[in-house]
C-alpha cells in the first residue's frame, strides 16, 4: 500500500477544535496535552485544528481519535479507493 493512501481526510477543522474542548474523556485537551495523550507531534495537531492541514496519515488519525474518545469516522474520511469491488452476481436473483 503506497504512503499516499494511507492518509486520512480531516472532515471538518472546527469539529476537531470543537472535539478537543468537548472529549470523550470529559477532559478538555490543549495542543500539548493532546499530542502527548496521542503520542502525536504538536505541529501535525495545530495544522489540523487552524485547517492549514487537511490530512493525517492513517496511524496518527487513529491516535488522535483514540486520545479524543471519538470514532475514527466522525472525524476522519479514508482515501477514496479507484478499485471498489462490485458484486459479480445479483443477490437477488433466483435460482432456477
Amino acid at each position: 500500500m503506497s504512503r499516499a493512501s494511507r492518509r486520512w481526510t480531516l472532515k471538518n477543522h472546527e469539529w476537531f477544535k470543537w472535539v478537543m474542548k468537548n472529549p470523550g474523556t470529559g477532559i478538555p485537551y490543549s495542543l500539548d496535552t493532546l499530542a502527548e495523550a496521542s503520542g502525536c507531534g504538536r505541529g501535525l495537531i495545530e495544522k489540523l485544528a487552524n485547517g492549514t492541514q487537511k490530512t493525517a496519515d492513517v496511524d496518527d488519525a487513529l491516535s488522535l481519535v483514540e486520545a479524543l474518545g471519538v470514532s475514527v469516522l466522525n472525524l476522519f474520511a479514508p482515501p477514496a479507493t479507484p478499485n471498489q469491488v462490485i458484486p459479480t452476481t445479483d443477490l437477488n436473483q433466483q435460482k432456477e
